[in-house]
């Protein structure tokens, strides 16, 4: 396929996006006409959105090949898989940030940015480029470490990417191997060429946020550590959690008068942050962050801090989440063929725990959902209130 038209420029849409688009055209002939181009650049987001999942090249996971893919890397603009989506969000968002086909709200500016992107045939045949013989690309069926292995070449080591990206290609595709080129691969093969840096991303719908580092942050920069990624990269996911941070209530004075609060949840090796609310201690956050859930579920972990500009940030309370009884529930649902709104259990608030009312488990709109009402540890006051859903892997 040919990234370079004569007739690139398609209103803003050019390069390996015009590619994608005129494929995408040739394979719905309704939309060669310019009225009919035209009426797909201005059908929404999500419309476009699935017009790109038809796409023959998009209909299956660029790194493993499995069907239907429903994630996508939003930095390299490849559908994947949510197996693979795992291990993209475990290599941090400064390398590739993912994004929910159906789950996250999408801009017209990021639809725009994942067609001018290409799609997964432009960018495979880009960041596979230089694959050699005795490197396997991993099928629906491969083991996690095998999924690890390879996507960590491609996306992080860039082993495979091409020439014209004028770096040098470790390893020399099999179709063009010579003794010659055999020598040179040998000799370049310590040189492995610097990670892309990637603009921040908006905090607003952001999905999938990596930032691992926990308690006394001052740097939220890109310094999360080779063993963290390593760990959270090895372990096997059940399914996803995605987390509505709904509001704090009467959280801890931390700045005189008042506080700068976000909130910090972690799962595992994984953790994602809201936004800062500034002078405000009845914050209103209403963000939704999603985690992976591993195989071995350890408790979900809510932190508190203020955020402070000359010094460390402040503490403002934590609290711990059980999810296996959502977990549970939204495994039964996946069996059972229940379709009316329902009841399907409940946490009870007691003085045991940290609730303020029952936590209850319910069916709603063919989602399992539990809205949760904590009150904050290890601080003098505070209330924080939390929206769980468990999206199960066949979603």
């Amino acid at each position: 396929m040919s990234i370079q038209h004569n007739n690139s420029d398609i209103d803003g849409v050019s390069g390996s996006g015009s590619c994608l688009y005129d494929l995408f055209c040739s394979e719905t002939p309704s939309l060669n006409s310019q009225s009919q181009r035209d009426r797909w650049l201005s059908s929404g987001p999500q419309k476009r959105l699935d017009h790109l999942m038809c796409q023959a090249g998009n209909k299956y996971c660029a790194d493993c090949g499995s069907s239907e893919p429903k994630w996508v890397s939003s930095s390299f603009g490849v559908f994947i898989c949510i197996k693979c989506s795992g291990i993209h969000r475990s290599l941090g968002v400064h390398i590739s940030k993912v994004l929910s086909l159906k789950l996250d709200e999408w801009t017209d500016e990021q639809v725009d940015a994942l067609v001018k992107l290409g799609g997964n045939t432009v960018i495979n045949k880009k960041y596979e480029a230089c694959l050699p013989n005795n490197i396997k690309k991993p099928n629906p069926y491969s083991s996690n470490e095998e999924r690890i292995d390879f996507i960590r070449r491609k996306y992080e080591l860039l082993q495979f990417l091409d020439s014209e990206e004028n770096l040098s290609c470790p390893f020399v595709p099999s179709h063009q191997r010579t003794s010659s080129s055999i020598q040179n691969c040998l000799s370049s093969r310590n040189y492995f060429p610097d990670k892309k840096n990637y603009d921040k991303q908006p905090t607003k719908n952001r999905i999938g946020l990596s930032f691992r580092n926990s308690r006394g942050r001052k740097d939220y920069g890109h310094k999360s550590t080779k063993k963290s990624t390593s760990l959270a990269g090895m372990v096997e996911f059940v399914g996803l959690i995605m987390v509505n941070v709904v509001k704090g209530t009467n959280l801890a004075v931390r700045d005189v008068m008042t506080s700068d609060p976000y909130v910090i949840l972690s799962l595992g090796h994984q953790s994602v942050k809201t936004r800062v609310i500034k002078n405000n201690l009845n914050p209103v956050w209403n963000e939704s962050l999603m985690l992976s859930i591993p195989e071995n579920i350890p408790p979900l972990k809510v932190l508190v801090y203020d955020k402070d500009t000359f010094s460390t940030d402040d503490f403002m309370g934590e609290a711990e989440i059980d999810i296996q009884p959502l977990l549970s529930a939204a495994k039964a649902y996946e069996k059972s063929s229940i379709n009316e709104s329902m009841q399907l259990g409940k946490w009870v608030a007691s003085g045991d725990n940290t609730l303020v009312k029952d936590g209850i488990i319910f069916l709603e709109e063919g989602k399992v959902r539990q809205e949760i009402s904590m009150r904050l540890q290890k601080v003098e006051r505070g209330v924080l209130e939390i929206e769980l859903e468990c999206v199960p892997l066949t979603q």
